[in-house]
């Protein structure tokens, strides 16, 4: 019988790439190349339009987010999620808990995940090799015997749906595959270790799953939660009115069928589905994204139709990145895993087979990977121009930041409306705070993700990236609070 190793190889084309089309090369070709001719231009041409990179790169930004604007539009009229039809089959539910070294912080995930309105049929620790107090917490705090090496351990008596799978250290995206493999439940929801659910999500995901049987992945809304000090509220804040625009992306690029990004820290899939790519690639950097390609992928050459989606109704909090070095590593590997990912999967880049998922979102994710390239050239160009005194460029291009800046006003206000809606008002955000973080955004924090980004391309084209290891600060504050 094939392992998930086996049919990953097989339908993966990270393992047999096809030949990449005219179309892609000419696609990302032609962003290079464009890229190529604006830098050039800044540095011998005079006048406004010598800033033509800067002025592609707010073009470039603004149509997305008119973009994410129109196709969220239904989200100013909220309506009840759909309901499973009453002759549909339920679905059991799994969660598994991918964790290493999180003795810290596990046993608030655990309680999260036990407290929920409509419990998980089976919870499963992938313990990936700890070394620190988890096999004690286990043992000690939920009544887990103690499973051989590669095995899963009985039930807990305290915690009949609790199970303890113990690994040697072999990384998340093997953890998980094992644990996939070993959970015996229709759907399975991944969590990880420094995220909380409210109490509904699981029913949440759970109703969805039940509701429409061609959905094969779906994520539900994240909170980012940072340290009590003042780097780390700086950083939630400018990360909240980013995470907020994020999950409107999704379900935007979600109604335009062209869906990626299913969070893995709170992430919901059907179980045979993935079973049937060949689970998470250990190869990737960001394991759960590369999946969903596969996954779509897959469904287009065995004519089937799988979906994807963002649930409004699954909310969660997570523990992001509460200092500067910890949010570069974060970004700089997720960036880099975008772009093996985006490497990988190029023959399906402008590709009508898939639908707008090819001829629309694709395309637009080639962009991505220089977006972050033509943001810190406008950048390095307008200092430039400031300090070598050339005001015939930098007047006019001040007033386009300027209009810039208003529009993002304008944008920003109105996506904290919809998502206070859409997330049942678990949100601290606020109008005010968000029209600041958009005057303060272009000049610190979006440098700071270009920089990652940057860093990023370098893990790429060297190979030489790792997952690195953040520590849990809001998790390690509330444990001792």
């Amino acid at each position: 019988m094939p392992t998930l190793d086996d049919v990953r190889r097989a339908v993966s084309p990270r393992f047999s790439p096809p030949p990449t089309p005219l179309r892609s090369v000419l696609i990302h070709g032609g962003i290079t190349v464009l890229w190529m001719a604006l830098f050039a231009r800044g540095c011998i041409a005079d006048g406004p339009f010598a800033w033509s990179s800067g002025m592609v790169y707010l073009s470039y930004d603004t149509c997305l987010l008119l973009f994410i604007m129109w196709q969220t539009l239904p989200l100013a009229r909220p309506r009840p999620a759909a309901a499973p039809p009453p002759d549909a089959a339920p679905v059991t539910l799994g969660v598994i808990v991918a964790a290493r070294n999180e003795a810290a912080v596990l046993s608030q995930t655990l309680a999260a995940l036990l407290a929920q309105s409509h419990p998980p049929d089976e919870i499963l620790i992938a313990d990936d090799g700890s070394t620190d107090g988890t096999a004690h917490l286990l043992t000690e705090r939920f009544g887990l015997a103690l499973p051989p090496l590669g095995g899963v351990g009985n039930c807990s008596a305290a915690y009949p749906a609790l199970r303890w799978l113990r690994l040697a250290h072999g990384g998340k995206a093997r953890a998980l595959n094992v644990a996939v493999a070993a959970i015996g439940t229709d759907v399975v929801v991944t969590v990880d270790a420094d995220t909380l659910l409210d109490r509904d999500a699981l029913a949440a995901m759970r109703t969805a799953f039940a509701a429409d049987p061609a959905l094969v992945a779906a994520t539900g809304l994240l909170a980012p939660e940072c340290g009590p000090f003042l780097a780390g509220r700086l950083l939630q804040w400018f990360q909240t009115y980013e995470y907020i625009r994020n999950f409107l992306a999704r379900y935007a690029w979600m109604r335009a069928d062209g869906l990626l990004l299913i969070s893995g820290a709170f992430a919901g899939y059907r179980r045979a589905a993935v079973l049937s790519v060949g689970g998470f690639d250990p190869g990737c950097l960001v394991e759960d994204y590369e999946l969903i390609h596969r996954l779509r992928r897959s469904a287009v050459q065995r004519g089937l139709t799988w979906r994807t989606a963002v649930l409004g109704e699954a909310r969660a909090r997570t523990d992001a990145p509460a200092t500067v070095p910890a949010f570069l590593r974060q970004r700089r590997r997720w960036f880099g895993g975008f772009l093996q990912t985006q490497w990988w999967y190029r023959d399906m880049v402008g590709d009508a087979t898939y639908g707008r998922l090819g001829t629309l979102m694709l395309p637009v994710k080639a962009m991505d990977m220089l977006q972050p390239i033509y943001g810190l050239t406008a950048f390095v160009l307008l200092v430039v121009y400031l300090a070598t005194g050339r005001l015939a460029v930098a007047l006019p291009v001040g007033g386009v930041i300027g209009a810039k800046i208003l529009l993002d006003f304008a944008l920003q206000a109105w996506f904290v409306h919809l998502y206070r809606g859409w997330s049942g008002g678990r949100t601290r955000a606020t109008f005010g705070a968000a029209l600041l973080a958009a005057l303060i955004e272009p000049f610190s924090f979006q440098l700071l993700r270009h920089t990652a980004a940057a860093w990023g391309w370098l893990t790429f084209l060297t190979g030489q990236g790792s997952w690195g290891r953040q520590r849990r600060q809001w998790m390690l504050a509330r444990a001792g609070s």
